[in-house]
């Protein structure tokens, strides 16, 4: 999709792989604008490309932390495209009770719950649609599209990432990757710091799986993004229709103040629960901004009307 208000980056022209090319086609969801619009444009894609059926839906479970229904809601959206749908989660403890256990909350410079609660499990998933490829005699390496809703204006960080990109790993035997192992070997051999162009960095991609990663939305802005799930027919989740500007956690560390107080209005008892827990582990919920505080707010104000969107 290519409108007058998509945000324009140079270098990051939208890219649309050869998707015939992959066994699998992985649609994150999370049940959030960006991902039902990603999953609007990959359909559309696939759709001319024959290849809908190697289209796995797959939703990272955050629990109680994710607002009520947002898994239901994914799972709805793959049903309306008649597509595979799995469900992923980490194995132990869920996000809240894993924030006691680490005995502080993540932050912007150590977002643990991405990694453990969302890449991670996902990872799992892939493997098992490799061993279901092999099982079904795919011959070699079994080619995986990683594809996200993630967007170039909400972060720094994202604005950098490209619109499709190989995810690369030391253990992937590619073209790509193998000599800038090789480099990196000799560095290590000699002990010597690796240069940057040799890093092959801790993708998903190994010895029986390449995976690349398309992020089809990268250069849409929130009215792109609108104008596409709008008229779909996916239904939106209703956290958005009481406010919120984006669907992640109920109360994500990144958030903006007023996300946050129009949340803990939303979902008091939640917020409770988070208020206790910095109690009990003595780590504010962001380093300016404790839960306690955000609670006497969202009891004092009338509900918000303008939340402030968040970057990250």
């Amino acid at each position: 999709m290519v409108s007058s208000g998509q945000i324009e980056f140079p270098g990051f022209a939208p890219e649309v792989p050869d998707l015939a090319r992959y066994r699998w086609i992985l649609a994150n969801l999370s049940g959030g604008k960006d991902s039902q619009a990603m999953l609007v444009e990959l359909m559309r894609h696939a759709r001319a490309a024959g290849v809908v059926d190697r289209i796995v839906v797959v939703h990272a479970d955050l629990g109680d932390a994710e607002w009520e229904g947002t898994a239901e809601l994914a799972a709805e959206h793959a049903a309306f495209y008649g597509l595979r749908f799995e469900v992923v989660a980490r194995t132990g403890s869920g996000l809240i009770d894993r924030i006691e256990e680490r005995g502080m909350f993540p932050s912007a410079d150590n977002r643990w719950c991405t990694s453990d609660f969302k890449r991670g499990p996902v990872r799992r998933l892939m493997t098992r649609l490799v061993r279901e490829a092999e099982a079904e005699g795919h011959p070699g390496r079994v080619h995986i599209l990683n594809v996200m809703g993630l967007r170039a204006d909400e972060s720094p960080a994202r604005r950098r990432l490209l619109s499709f990109a190989h995810d690369s790993a030391y253990t992937c035997p590619c073209s790509y990757c193998a000599p800038r192992r090789a480099i990196a070997d000799d560095h290590k051999a000699r002990d010597l710091p690796v240069p940057k162009h040799a890093k092959t960095g801790w993708g998903a991609s190994n010895t029986l799986r390449h995976v690349d990663t398309w992020l089809p939305v990268h250069t849409w802005s929130t009215s792109d993004v609108w104008a596409a799930v709008r008229p779909s027919g996916l239904r939106i989740h209703p956290a958005y229709a009481a406010g919120m500007p984006r669907l992640s956690c109920v109360f994500c560390v990144l958030a903006s103040r007023s996300a946050l107080v129009r949340a803990a209005q939303l979902q008091p008892a939640l917020a409770a629960r988070y208020a206790a827990l910095e109690e009990r582990i003595g780590h504010r919920f962001q380093a300016d901004r404790s839960m306690a505080d955000i609670i006497k707010e969202a009891e004092a104000s009338p509900p918000i009307a303008a939340v402030a969107c968040w970057q990250g």
